[in-house]
């Protein structure tokens, strides 16, 4: 994938804006001027990152301008994955997770409510009520089988003008008999479409989601499209003849295989697992009140679930339904590996919050921070591909994710050392953008993370910027 594709000397945010369709063409120029910005100082303040008030100004009017919108921000970037997408080969993974970005106001009724925790007050650590004030992202992440993400595909901001306790809400009405578009879990039928018609390819992408997409119009909408999805259960849904359930016919199935899994426990050690793989083509039926308007599926249903409970640890244990086959051992374990692929999404979630610092604006709607956020992804995804290139692609071509002026400086102001030294230039250079961060490259430490990447990428445009200065100044 990657050798088919190059990035010029002159900016990676011409790719990602080039497609883009505001209203009034200075829109789209101040668009370009706030990501370039806000790019120079990753997780600063926008006055910080504007560093003049004309152009703090124009950022604050270009967030609250009512002709500005999320699509509009991210049309380019999304164009932008298209391309991508498309120069590949193999299936793609759509990760689809929601997440919620938390703040603090004086008016929250501005930005709207998310949900209701329980916070500790008084003396006696008396428990009490604390609604949450914030809005909610739902997003669709386009990564290869390998993890390189192409970028996103589908969006959706939204918020509560008041919470309501879903407890509270069951007791009057039955939720299986409302309508999917009725609830807000019809997010995940949008962004299929939307990631569908985007891409254009629908038999090779795979949409993957947790327990919360365990829907059963999400699984007619991909079989209408003709895509495919991978989901974790968390409903025993009727099966066969409608007079047993999935959880009747798996208990039934055989164990297909073993899978060895290595992880960490809690303390960080690392520790293995045995998985036992049983799987079964099954006819899945719809709910009973829905049974009039969905029909019944063929799907597959894999099962992993490790063979002794450890000690220290809960086990294991792995629910997956999907309309892929699986008549293997080795299928079975490459639909695991494909939805262990699913943190990624969290890890880009974590990549806003922490890296852009999304948590922390003080904008006081909803929709100016939506906006905010939006600008944000485009960088955060950025920083995630930066740091997976090097692991799905260490011999690409250098200039695809620095430019010659980039590789020039790395190479004056870190100095070699025996593991960048003999790394093909792609890796050597992405290493030694790490290191600016923070990253110590011994022979021994796991390939560079998140926060290495976007500190190192921070230090590099300054002294980029100290750079160019020096040569006026010399001319």
């Amino acid at each position: 994938m990657t050798g088919n594709v190059r990035v010029d000397d002159e900016d990676w945010i011409n790719r990602e804006t080039a497609d883009n369709s505001f209203q009034d063409a200075r829109l789209r120029r101040r668009f370009r001027i706030l990501l370039e910005r806000l790019w120079s100082g990753v997780g600063q303040t926008i006055p910080f990152a504007c560093q003049d008030w004309a152009n703090t100004k124009g950022a604050y009017r270009f967030l609250s301008n009512e002709r500005v919108s999320e699509q509009d921000i991210l049309g380019g970037h999304f164009q932008a994955s298209g391309e991508r997408f498309r120069a590949t080969e193999g299936p793609i993974l759509v990760l689809q997770d929601t997440t919620t970005f938390s703040y603090q106001r004086e008016r929250p009724e501005l930005i709207g409510y998310t949900g209701k925790t329980s916070i500790q007050r008084g003396r006696h650590g008396l428990q009490q009520p604390l609604t949450q004030c914030g809005i909610l992202m739902h997003s669709s992440l386009a990564v290869t089988a390998e993890g390189l993400p192409l970028g996103l595909t589908a969006i959706k901001f939204w918020t509560r003008t008041q919470f309501k306790g879903c407890t509270a809400l069951k007791r009057k009405v039955n939720p299986t008999r409302m309508p999917i578009e009725e609830k807000e879990s019809y997010r995940w039928l949008e962004n299929l479409r939307q990631s569908t018609a985007l891409l254009g390819e629908p038999e090779r992408c795979v949409h993957i989601g947790d327990r919360e997409s365990d829907i059963y119009e999400l699984f007619c909408e991909a079989h209408d499209l003709g895509t495919h999805f991978l989901v974790r259960t968390c409903v025993d849904r009727l099966a066969g003849d409608g007079e047993h359930t999935i959880a009747d016919e798996m208990a039934e199935a055989k164990v297909k295989g073993l899978h060895r899994v290595e992880l960490r426990d809690s303390k960080g050690r690392p520790d293995e697992a045995f998985l036992e793989i049983r799987y079964r083509r099954i006819t899945v039926l719809p709910p009973l009140y829905k049974q009039r308007r969905y029909p019944e599926l063929r799907l597959t249903v894999i099962h992993a679930q490790e063979r002794t409970a450890p000690a220290g640890r809960p086990p294991i244990e792995w629910k997956l339904i999907t309309d892929l086959s699986v008549k293997s051992r080795a299928e079975a374990i490459e639909k695991l590996d494909w939805y262990a692929m699913r943190w990624k999404i969290e890890t880009f979630h974590k990549i806003l919050k922490s890296g852009c610092k999304a948590e922390e604006s003080k904008l006081r709607t909803a929709d100016r921070l939506a906006n905010l956020i939006s600008v944000f992804c485009i960088l955060s995804w950025r920083i995630f591909w930066l740091t997976m290139l090097n692991r799905c692609a260490a011999h690409a071509p250098a200039q695809l994710a620095v430019t010659q002026t980039e590789i020039e400086l790395l190479d004056r102001v870190v100095m070699d050392t025996p593991r960048t030294a003999q790394a093909p230039p792609l890796l050597r250079s992405l290493i030694k953008l790490a290191q600016l961060g923070g990253y110590l490259a011994r022979a021994s430490d796991p390939p560079p993370g998140n926060t290495v990447m976007w500190r190192g990428m921070r230090r590099l445009i300054d002294i980029q910027l100290g750079y160019e200065l020096a040569q006026d100044e010399c001319g």
